[in-house]
């Protein structure tokens, strides 16, 4: 999700306060050649923004060897893997180019996507620029959103994965709650973080809701990143960052230890 637009409004003293808030068949399978093919689509939090290592010939897409995609691939050995998932991708990106990776030889799919249709980037610029009134008015536009127009964008990407890949397993994964909540936490009230967590999880819900409807796994990631949110003191997530796209996105540890046990479980 690119945090970009709203880079040029930190300043030094900004950056310094936000820093300190800181299936199992498959896996069988990566013995044999018989390993399905496998596309990852999706939005940054699929492409590893933030994890680092990024492939230069991915460009502004920032693929990263990190990011858990890219991690099952190399310990499973798909017959083939194809890694389309872009930072700043919406439902309607994944839509429009995305998704001519599949067919009918795709034996399994991973996506994320539906943060940035939300507004992800603009809510979180203004919860850690902002007032607590203006975080919190910025998170009911969101969440109106999620409820009312989300499972419908949702619905048009699922639909179409399965009528380009119908042979195919699919695994939508889920975001993590961002924050530790209660106690101290410099940089963000305890009010924007259980907002910004309840937004999150409003999310996770559609998506797991829309997805089962489909018929594809879902991840909940939330199970594997408890006790590593930011304000945790051990946060597999980045905080405010430069370049400031990685901002609150998960790093290398989020992909390997938070993404990817869910996903290959579920695969």
């Amino acid at each position: 999700m690119k945090l970009s637009r709203f880079a040029g409004s930190f300043s030094a003293l900004a950056l310094t306060v936000a820093l300190a808030f800181g299936g199992a068949g498959a896996a069988h399978a990566a013995e044999h050649a018989s390993t399905p093919a496998y596309v990852a689509l999706g939005d940054s939090y699929a492409s590893g923004v933030g994890a680092g290592n990024y492939d230069s010939a991915s460009g502004a897409c920032k693929r990263s060897t990190k990011a858990y995609p890219a991690l099952w691939a190399a310990a499973h050995a798909p017959s083939r893997f194809t890694f389309v998932a872009c930072s700043g991708a919406r439902t309607g990106d994944v839509l429009s180019g995305q998704l001519a990776s599949l067919d009918s030889s795709t034996g399994l799919v991973s996506i994320s996507v539906g943060g940035n249709d939300a507004g992800f980037a603009d809510t979180m610029s203004s919860c850690v620029l902002g007032t607590d009134s203006s975080c919190l008015d910025r998170i009911a536009r969101a969440r109106a959103f999620i409820q009312d127009e989300l499972p419908a964008k949702l619905d048009s990407v699922y639909t179409a994965i399965s009528s380009r890949a119908p042979a195919a397993r699919v695994v939508v994964l889920g975001y993590p709650r961002f924050y530790k909540t209660g106690g101290v936490c410099i940089g963000l009230s305890d009010t924007k973080r259980k907002a910004i967590n309840a937004a999150a999880d409003q999310i996770d819900t559609v998506i797991a809701k829309r997805a089962a409807d489909h018929g594809f796994a879902y991840g909940d990631v939330n199970s594997t990143f408890a006790g590593h949110e930011l304000c945790s003191g051990s946060a597999w997530l980045n905080s405010v960052a430069f370049p400031v796209d990685e901002s609150y996105h998960p790093n290398a540890a989020g992909h390997s230890r938070g993404y990817l046990p869910v996903f290959t479980s579920a695969a």
